[in-house]
């Protein structure tokens, strides 16, 4: 992504989990303001840590000073493993934040399928490792089971979907979202992949990241 991308390899629980990291530019002596993990959309529809929803999460994260980790879920791209429909998919993500965020800050972020498996690391990971920031995109509510977000967590989550999301209607993510008063941030005439509006969604985070506890995001 940039002449700071790492590309390394992870231990995970189906083996090895092919992953990048980019890191941010920091003045002499500063350090990350934590670590950034970030899921992809499904495996079984072209879904890996390349898409461009994911650089974009990735891109706003970094230039608020966050290292960003995307990895490739099992059986994607050189991830071994096989597909899993969410359970094992689970693990890889946890064993990701586990390897690359044992301590200091984490922030999670996922992308439709992403969101989803996400949602569920959130809610295994407990308020023990909750989160510093949560970004949930295109969340793939009308076809998985999205864990609810704790609601000590919903001024740090910024939920964002498209309009005229046609793979992800905002109905679903609304009726998702309802119940527990999680506000989303809806982004009139856009579809599920932001296409034209990667910029737009890159500025909606690095707002969402730069609001400090309390303030609107």
């Amino acid at each position: 992504m940039n002449t700071q991308t790492q590309k390394i390899s992870l231990s995970g629980p189906a083996g090895a989990l092919a992953a990048q990291i980019d890191e941010p530019t920091l003045a002499p002596g500063a350090s990350a303001r934590g670590v950034v993990v970030i899921a992809h959309p499904h495996p079984l529809f072209g879904g890996t840590m390349d898409n461009k929803v994911v650089q974009t999460l990735a891109r706003a994260f970094v230039q608020c000073g966050w290292r960003a980790v995307r990895f490739n879920f099992r059986g994607v791209g050189d991830s071994e493993g096989v597909y899993d429909e969410g359970r094992g998919e689970l693990q890889d993500l946890l064993a990701v934040i586990a390897h690359s965020a044992p301590q200091g800050a984490l922030a999670l972020a996922g992308f439709s399928f992403g969101a989803f498996v996400t949602s569920h690391a959130v809610a295994a990971l407990g308020p023990d490792r909750a989160p510093e920031k949560l970004v949930l995109v295109g969340t793939a509510a009308s076809r998985f089971t999205v864990a609810p977000v704790p609601p000590e967590l919903h001024e740090r989550t910024l939920v964002l979907h498209g309009e005229q999301d046609d793979t992800v209607p905002l109905a679903d993510v609304m009726t998702w979202a309802r119940p527990q008063t999680l506000p989303v941030t809806v982004i009139p005439g856009v579809a599920h992949f932001f296409h034209g509006q990667l910029p737009l969604l890159r500025s909606l985070v690095v707002r969402h990241l730069q609001a400090e506890p309390g303030a609107a995001a």
